[in-house]
């Protein structure tokens, strides 16, 4: 078990989750689920028996380091690193992994974003069981796929073959990856039965995750293997700050995994859910007899399939609402259909334009 490492990217804004997810203020350090619990802090949990705490790495961005102190305080500052800037997934995985090498070249490392939800942990913590177990004694990039319940435009989706499996059986080669889709495919992955969403975590040995990045992202490793003595010591911030400024703004799917020929897929189902979305927070969260999600002082007269998050110190009345978001966080109340959610970003931008950074 001491082999096995804990990576949590939590550097995002996620601006779709506006106006409670901010810049200074992302969903991850939110408890969005309404259970106590930041989402962060709630990940880190999720893992505990998988991996001993000293093996947990967080990945945020340098604005968001005292935030992660915050919410994990028995965390050491050594296990926390800071990007200087955004530049999607590929450089911040390389940047832990190559971090996580050094120290133990043997390592099992499972990568986790920082913000989705999960209702059946004990079925988590067995499949992720499995997915080491696979790594361990196979030179395998492992993803999680999770089975899909309806056709969601929102996530991609993961092909993979019957015929190809590894030893253990229950581990399937990836055919092909695909960004999401329009409703029309959509509706084809799930019917053909043979696609998975892409949950986002990944489960590697660490010579495995860097052969990879040697072979399909080179310039990166070599930004990385060119400081790799500074990683560790006082060095490390400003290496980063320069390695960062060389690293390609490029996602791990697309740099990594659409390119590799040993990448392998586990079938999951524990109940999983990527927040990213009001609608989502709709779907898997608590709903009263009229579908109505609320997180909140509120009352509600003839409402019916609303997600409603405000702060417990402000009463609201809502009345005559069908299908809705009300969300209301620090300056901002936001109140828009359910069923045009993707106009948010537009907003933001919108607001930003208009108001200026205060309200993003």
């Amino acid at each position: 078990m001491n082999s096995t490492y804990l990576v949590v990217m939590a550097g995002g804004i996620g601006s779709r989750f506006w106006p409670f997810s901010r810049t200074n203020h992302p969903k991850q350090f939110h408890d969005v689920l309404g259970t106590g619990r930041s989402m962060l802090q709630v990940t880190v949990d999720r893992f505990a028996g998988l991996c001993p705490a000293e093996n947990v790495f967080v990945v945020t961005n340098r604005d968001y380091v005292q935030l992660v102190q915050q919410h994990l305080p028995q965390m050491p500052a050594d296990q926390i690193l800071g990007e200087p800037i955004g530049r999607n997934t590929a450089p911040c995985i390389a940047y832990a992994s190559y971090r996580i090498a050094q120290r133990d070249p043997q390592a099992i490392i499972i990568v986790t974003p920082a913000d989705h939800a999960v209702s059946n942990e004990a079925e988590f913590r067995r499949v992720m069981g499995l997915a080491v177990d696979a790594a361990r004694h196979h030179d395998v990039l492992v993803t999680l796929g999770i089975h899909p319940s309806r056709p969601d435009t929102g996530y991609g989706y993961i092909q993979y073959m019957d015929s190809q499996s590894l030893p253990c059986g229950q581990l399937h080669k990836v055919k092909t990856f695909t960004e999401k889709p329009n409703l029309e495919l959509a509706k084809m992955f799930v019917d053909s039965g043979d696609f998975l969403w892409n949950s986002g975590l990944f489960v590697w040995r660490a010579d495995t995750i860097l052969n990879a990045f040697r072979q399909y992202l080179g310039d990166m490793a070599e930004v990385f293997e060119d400081g790799a003595g500074a990683l560790g010591t006082p060095q490390e911030e400003a290496f980063i700050s320069e390695a960062y400024a060389r690293c390609a703004n490029i996602s791990i799917d697309y740099g990594i995994m659409e390119k590799a020929d040993n990448v392998y897929v586990l079938p999951a189902d524990f109940g999983w859910s990527d927040v990213g979305t009001w609608d989502s927070l709709h779907r898997i969260g608590q709903q009263d007899a009229n579908g109505n999600m609320v997180n909140g002082d509120v009352l509600l007269y003839d409402t019916t399939g609303c997600v409603i998050k405000t702060p417990s110190e402000r009463l609201v009345v809502v009345q005559g609402l069908e299908d809705y978001i009300i969300a209301e966080y620090d300056n901002v109340l936001l109140i828009c259909k359910r069923s045009e959610e993707q106009r948010v970003k537009e907003f933001v931008a919108d607001v930003k334009a208009k108001k200026g950074t205060g309200y993003n």
